[in-house]
């Protein structure tokens, strides 16, 4: 009897001419959690679709219980017990907890769906990793924390003995991350392999037992996961980040975006204050407090009740956004995917998305002209691609996000609104992102930064304002605490605040600074 579910034997993956993976060998063995490290683009993503029957290796072999396997397919993967958990879960929003349990093996009887064997089914699925949830409940009603538990439920009743979970805590907060690694404790328990996938360091040594560190789709190193996080980095770059925040101190110029009692009925209310040239702001609070939506205000995404916005003195029409592109401001979404990218587009039709009309010549694209520029600053902004024509879908997370910094660097823009900048973002892509934010400012830009992560707001602010319940609760200097920042982040929330809520500040301010995909 082998002492490997699934082995990895020297496989190897190239897309076109990009050779993406190289000779990897890893192992998942029966009640270990063997975590996968690398910067984006490194190659765990296609690491995991081979084990998972997406992608088929070009070399190399796949062992399953010591036997060589092909996994031409999900489903042949699935009834060899390999599940995966995707950070975008595959449920149906619409349809009760039970049957998403059941997803695809509804049980019949005599050509109807039979309503007790689903439920019974779905229950003892949930009981394995002791959820206690209401199976008729629409599964879109519930929290990302249950939906994820009940995707594992899924899994397990296809009998899966192997489950990757990739990157099953970015959207969780602390007390949810709890719930999820009990649950993996006690899958480990239950003699259940894992592959576990995460750019927080400081949930490694937590919840893995071994690491194996990919760099530029090369195999690096497998070490223990009580692996110091600066061993850990170095691994994964190839080099010490000795700064993991290097804010630049700048010169404070005159105001450039100067925001005066703006309100939405709902979302935020009486919201002022002023950015100068030279200046990184920061945005703190607990997630509902309204910071988003300023943003999305102040970038023409979303309508406002009352208030101005005056840019370079100039008062600047609200709810349009080619007027707010057109007066230099610039905006990067909380949501890369959803919000701030064409997928189907190339990299460089999705540079160019912002100056496509200002560039254009009597009413015609210059093609030309926009290639030649996206390419200059696809190589400033260091964007690893195949070419300029690559799907931006196919990128990394990391250079995707650099791709919607350089769409307004190639705008030319001098107001920057950044909501979650670094999100999914590697250590060594967060640094390389927050220099691009220094030239910004050293240029005599102006950037008003949403992060989540009060050590990023701590290290790359110059001021910090913190809201609360839908207002300002208060501004601090860059030499605050985190526990200051709460205090202010609290200080204006009435009982109606989840748990949920202050969960997600508690879990951000006790994050490691040194993180990675």
């Amino acid at each position: 009897m082998s002492d490997t579910i699934l082995e990895l034997d020297k496989v190897s993956k190239s897309f076109g001419p990009v050779n993406v993976i190289k000779q990897v060998s890893v192992s998942i063995r029966p009640g270990k959690v063997q975590a996968l490290l690398g910067e984006n683009g490194a190659g765990k993503s296609t690491l995991i679709k081979m084990m998972s029957g997406v992608h088929q290796p070009d070399g190399g072999r796949i062992l399953v219980d010591g036997r060589e396997t092909v996994l031409p397919n999900t489903k042949a993967a699935e009834a060899l017990g390999i599940a995966t958990i995707h950070q975008e879960l595959n449920l149906v929003p619409s349809m009760s907890v039970a049957e998403n349990v059941l997803l695809g093996r509804t049980p019949r009887r005599f050509g109807l769906v039979n309503y007790p064997r689903l439920r019974r089914d779905a229950r003892a699925a949930l009981e394995v990793i002791g959820v206690d949830v209401d199976l008729d409940t629409p599964v879109g009603e519930l929290g990302i924390a249950r939906q994820q538990l009940v995707e594992i439920a899924k899994a397990l009743s296809m009998d899966a003995r192997m489950l990757i979970l990739d990157e099953p805590t970015a959207a969780l907060t602390g007390h949810e991350i709890d719930q999820l690694f009990r649950v993996v404790d006690d899958l480990k328990a239950k003699g259940v392999g894992m592959v576990f996938i995460s750019h927080h360091l400081d949930e490694i040594a937590r919840i893995a037992d071994s690491v194996s560190v990919l760099r530029d789709g090369e195999f690096v190193a497998e070490v223990p996961a009580d692996t110091e996080e600066d061993e850990l980095v170095r691994l994964m770059v190839g080099r010490d980040i000795d700064n993991q925040f290097p804010r630049q101190t700048p010169r404070i110029g005159e105001p450039i975006l100067e925001v005066d009692t703006l309100s939405s009925h709902g979302k935020f209310e009486d919201v002022s204050f002023t950015v100068r040239a030279g200046e990184v702001v920061g945005l703190a609070g607990l997630v509902g407090a309204g910071r988003t939506e300023v943003v999305r205000a102040l970038a023409g995404a979303d309508a406002i009740d009352s208030g101005a916005v005056r840019v370079d003195g100039r008062p600047l029409p609200l709810r349009n956004i080619a007027e707010a592109i057109r007066r230099g401001i610039g905006h990067v979404p909380e949501s890369r995917k959803s919000q701030g990218l064409v997928l189907d587009g190339s990299v460089g039709e999705n540079l160019g998305l912002a100056t496509l009309r200002s560039t254009s010549r009597l009413g015609l694209a210059d093609r030309a002209g926009q290639r030649r520029r996206a390419g200059e600053v696809a190589e400033k902004l260091r964007i690893r691609m195949a070419d300029l024509d690559q799907p931006i879908r196919n990128l990394s997370g990391g250079n995707q996000q650099k791709a919607v910094f350089g769409r307004w660097v190639l705008a030319g823009s001098k107001v920057l609104l950044l909501d979650e900048p670094t999100r999914g973002v590697d250590v060594g892509a967060k640094v390389e992102i927050y220099n691009i934010i220094n030239e910004i400012t050293a240029a005599g830009g102006a950037v008003l930064m949403v992060s989540s992560e009060l050590p990023e707001v701590l290290g790359m602010s110059d001021r910090i304002l913190v809201m609360s319940g839908g207002r300002l609760a208060g501004e601090l200097p860059r030499t605050a605490t985190q526990d200051e920042v709460m205090a202010l982040a609290v200080s204006h929330v009435d009982d109606s605040l989840t748990e949920n809520a202050i969960g997600h500040l508690e879990h951000d301010t006790s994050r490691s600074d040194k993180e990675t995909p």
